[in-house]
């Protein structure tokens, strides 16, 4: 067993490797999210899922496979999207108020977008209408089951907002992006501290410390919120009258987050205590190298201040990827910084994969 481990970790080093000296180009790119979304298809398919087809892991890992099929033109992914909708029932999840459990719903509304079958998002919609209804006056504390009601954690910003900016999408019923501006905010001057432009996890993590004595700012908890920011952006019209306020809090986040990349190109597990956590850490490396490359691609960032950032992440990204294209190095479902291995894997860090190669291969294209 210790020698196939040994093995194991030298075929991993020798791929960081031969993929830290490759060129990044578009079809690069491409082939190695089909690899890394192939992966994850054989693994269901041959050993089942893990979580329930509607859970919000799940939902992260169809965002990036939506990601996939636009960029690459493949309609299998597309039409395993709408088998798994089709499933569902296109039903979200049992805790109707709770963002984990309408994530999936980001999915339903781009698929529609393909199809135009209304009971693609008819349920989405409803809920919808009765999240609107909310008074939404509930204190944010980390108590009484809060968020089975309220977004009160910061990985809620890429479950819930999303879903709703996507509907206001496909139904051109401002409502939708009207509530999502106004939670948004609700959150985010709860948990967003301005002195060091990031998001607390939750109302616990205010006062705690890592062993550094610095504040506690999980990586991939930024990463949601970098994540959910930027497709609620790419959902939000030029001329809404919030979205100078949004992209104000996005170029924040991105100078910060760009000046916390680890030598290796990857964001270890505490943003504020690498040395903590020295082995570095997959998704929420892929939410931000995902979330920099859409602002490069949309005029949001300077190409020349933040590319290098970028395809330095892409980099470390790919050397994460095992030979038969399995993602490693990515934590565990939790809420705070923890350890990672080289075989640690989960669908939304496969997600988070594939939505940073879809800007990512964009972003090549566009400065060849």
């Amino acid at each position: 067993m210790r020698k196939y481990v040994i093995v194991l970790l030298l075929t991993i080093i020798s791929f960081q490797v031969v993929y830290a000296r490759k060129k990044v180009d578009r079809d690069s790119v491409l082939r190695i999210m089909d690899k890394v979304a192939g992966w994850q298809l054989r693994e269901w398919q041959e050993h089942g899922r893990k979580h329930p087809k509607w859970y919000w892991t799940m939902g992260a890992g169809y965002a990036g496979y939506m990601a996939l099929y636009k960029i690459g033109d493949n309609s299998i992914y597309l039409h395993e999207m709408k088998n798994i909708g089709d499933s569902l029932k296109w039903n979200t999840g049992p805790n109707r108020f709770m963002a984990d459990d309408y994530c999936v719903a980001q999915m339903y509304s781009q698929v529609y977008s393909n199809y135009k079958e209304p009971g693609m998002i008819a349920h989405f919609k409803a809920l919808a209408d009765s999240i609107i209804a909310k008074p939404h006056t509930e204190s944010l504390e980390w108590k009484n089951n809060i968020a089975s009601r309220e977004w009160a954690w910061c990985d809620a910003l890429f479950m819930g907002p999303p879903a709703l900016a996507y509907l206001y999408t496909v139904t051109g019923e401002k409502k939708y992006l009207d509530i999502t501006s106004k939670l948004w905010w609700k959150t985010t001057d709860y948990l967003f501290d301005k002195d060091e432009n990031l998001y607390y996890r939750d109302s616990r993590f205010f006062t705690q410390k890592e062993a550094n004595g610095k504040k506690v700012f999980w990586s991939r908890g930024n990463g949601w919120v970098m994540g959910g920011l930027v497709r609620v952006l790419d959902n939000m019209p030029s001329d809404y009258h919030g979205r100078a306020k949004f992209v104000e809090l996005y170029q924040k986040m991105a100078e910060k987050i760009a000046s916390l990349q680890n030598r290796d190109g990857t964001w270890h597990a505490a943003l504020l205590d690498p040395k903590s956590y020295p082995v570095k850490e997959a998704s929420g490396t892929g939410f931000y190298c995902y979330a920099l490359a859409y602002g490069i691609n949309n005029g949001l960032l300077p190409y020349d201040k933040y590319h290098k950032v970028v395809e330095k992440a892409w980099k470390a990204l790919m050397g994460c990827v095992q030979p038969d294209g399995k993602l490693g190095y990515v934590q565990q479902i939790g809420e705070k910084p923890e350890k990672v291995t080289a075989e640690d894997t989960e669908v939304y860090g496969v997600g988070a994969f594939l939505l940073a190669g879809s800007e990512v291969a964009k972003m090549v294209a566009a400065h060849h």
